[in-house]
């Protein structure tokens, strides 16, 4: 990032002093300087920053930046749908709409800095709206995926105690079912042309709202946005992160994982529920003054990447490993990538293999990050680093990794272990601030001074991590984390099932899936196996997010169980592994 930005930033909190430097002054330079002046912080020499806000503190400087003529002219936000359609927004464009928003949310829906809005959208430029809307309101956004059922919206609306939802035509019957079940819920907007009996038409709203809106003054500690994430037992806890942890971090924290200035154009493919979206779709970019580049994607096809990256000028792409698994198995011959230059991977390991084709397909290694939603980022190959196929690279930002035993005893180089986060005596910046209304998680979280991941690997001498494998029963599958209690209790509420167990399947697509082992319950027959697991795998569909139903289906007379009763996944993991 163009360093005159990030110092203008900080001057005004006034617990941080700079030594002025000019706009064009080298980016790496100033970066370094940020970051020494952030370890005096760390150091306890000063204070961290009491008031933040990501919307007034960056992109509006961005804006003012852009109005000097100190910006390259490329656009701030720039979507397609891939029909002809297309959105290009300057920093100026992106806060004059983005006012318009907020003031919807504060004069029309009376919604208040602290309030919870749960958003489902897809890849559409009004998520992106909502994102700075809710940064300037001072509103607590809780973004959730397209696949998201009924029950599942239930169970996030009343967890949460939303007082508003934002979401399309797609969900909003499935909003509407359940609505009366949840008290909190005050206002229903909808993201449409048409309008719809009982939903407040955000599209329309915008029209007639003036763009003049003050931003709220927010503490670093504020939360800014909350994210359900599956856990091994129970319902998806919520993660909830602070405009420190999500804005203020990238400000401070150096290129550690995107090494990109305001001239970079970049692309990331993840789903707008995910936190790498939130991450890498706008606080990060957006802290380097760079463009988002999105494509709306309503269906994952190959050919459209291909197409898109040969056509328009990224530079940086951001994808799960499905992403380059499913690219590298077409022809490249009618497609070159005259931009492409940087190409990030995460959500699991990248086969190296795969990683082999890409490089020789279109000259680019794949760099891998590794994290979590309670972390954001926890180890990444950056651009400048040497890439080990397999590895997930060094320690990210501020963040002490280190791979511990079962007594938070840090173990030596190659030695198999815990991947584990130094949290005490000082919690990094970037860390989750706590799982809403669940004190003992979030307690459980840590083991003596770390924060416990909850995944095996090792580390080598020159200090890159290797992922091993889940220390739990969570399911990594082209990305998404899926807990196996969920999916085990969409399959128990089907008639056929008397008892089923849920692990991860080993998969050359994907990485892994889900496998479900079912017992069939008492006196029920089935001459055609197959077509019941078929039944069952369209009822997961419909009962939960569809990405979570299971791809294997195996019938068995018993399940393996502790002498407590408690079914023993990691026997039947071990064996899909081939561990036994």
């Amino acid at each position: 990032m163009k360093m005159l930005f990030k110092l203008q930033t900080l001057k005004s909190l006034s617990s941080l002093k700079f030594r002025h430097r000019a706009f064009h002054d080298h980016p790496r330079l100033l970066a370094s300087d940020l970051h020494s002046q952030y370890e005096s912080v760390r150091q306890g020499e000063q204070e961290i920053p009491k008031y933040f806000n990501f919307a007034s503190d960056v992109l509006d400087r961005w804006s003012e930046i852009e109005k000097a003529g100190k910006r390259p002219s490329n656009p701030a936000y720039w979507w397609i749908d891939g029909k002809g359609e297309e959105v290009k927004w300057s920093f100026e464009e992106l806060g004059f709409h983005s006012r318009k928003v907020a003031n919807v949310l504060t004069k029309v829906c009376g919604i208040q800095k602290g309030d919870r809005i749960i958003v489902i959208l897809p890849r559409i430029p009004e998520w992106w709206l909502v994102n700075v809307a809710c940064m300037r309101t001072g509103t607590v956004l809780i973004p959730g995926i397209s696949q998201l059922t009924a029950k599942d919206i239930l169970y996030r609306l009343q967890a949460s105690k939303a007082t508003c939802i934002i979401t399309s035509d797609t969900l909003a019957p499935a909003v509407d079912s359940v609505a009366s079940e949840c008290q909190f819920l005050k206002n229903k907007l909808i993201v449409s042309k048409d309008s719809r009996e009982g939903w407040l038409n955000l599209t329309d709203l915008c029209k007639s709202q003036s763009d003049d809106h003050s931003c709220v003054k927010t503490s670093i500690q504020d939360p800014v946005c909350i994210f359900f994430t599956s856990g091994t037992t129970g319902s998806p806890k919520m993660a909830e992160h602070s405009q420190g942890s999500l804005g203020l971090r990238p400000l401070l924290s150096e290129r550690y994982w995107l090494d990109l200035t305001p001239s970079n154009i970049i692309w990331n493919t993840a789903d707008t529920g995910w936190i790498l979206t939130a991450v890498t779709s706008v606080f990060d970019p957006w802290v380097f003054g760079s463009c988002v580049f999105i494509h709306g994607l309503a269906q994952f096809e190959p050919s459209t990447i291909l197409n898109t990256l040969s056509r328009y000028p990224v530079d940086t792409l951001v994808g799960a490993p499905t992403l380059f698994r499913m690219l590298v198995q077409n022809d490249f011959s009618n497609y070159k990538f005259m931009n492409l230059k940087h190409c990030v991977s995460g959500g699991e390991p990248v086969n190296p293999e795969v990683m082999e084709q890409w490089k020789n397909k279109t000259g680019v290694d794949i760099h891998e990050i590794y994290g979590q939603t309670e972390t954001g980022v926890i180890c990444c190959v950056s651009e400048r680093m040497k890439v080990k196929p397999g590895s997930m690279g060094k320690a990210a930002g501020f963040y002490d990794v280190q791979i511990i035993d079962k007594n938070a005893s840090i173990l030596p180089p190659g030695q198999e272990g815990e991947i584990a986060v130094r949290s005490k005596p000082i919690r990094p910046l970037g860390f989750f601030s706590k799982y809403v209304d669940n004190p003992k998680k979030t307690a459980a979280s840590e083991r003596g001074d770390f924060y416990v991941t909850g995944d095996r690997g090792t580390v080598d001498e020159d200090g890159y991590f290797w992922f091993v494998g889940r220390d739990d029963d969570i399911i990594i599958s082209a990305g998404y984390r899926i807990g196996p209690f969920e999916v085990e209790s969409a399959l128990i509420e089907h008639p056929a099932v008397a008892e089923t167990a849920v692990v991860s399947s080993p998969d050359p697509l994907r990485g892994e899936v889900v496998k479900a082992f079912v017992v069939l319950s008492p006196g029920f027959t089935c001459g055609d196996l197959e077509s019941l697991a078929r039944e069952l795998q369209e009822h997961v569909k419909k009962t939960t997010a569809p990405y979570k139903y299971p791809r294997k289906v195996e019938f068995v007379q018993k399940l393996p169980k502790t002498v407590t009763g408690k079914i023993k996944r990691n026997k039947l993991r071990d064996k899909e592994w081939g561990r036994v």
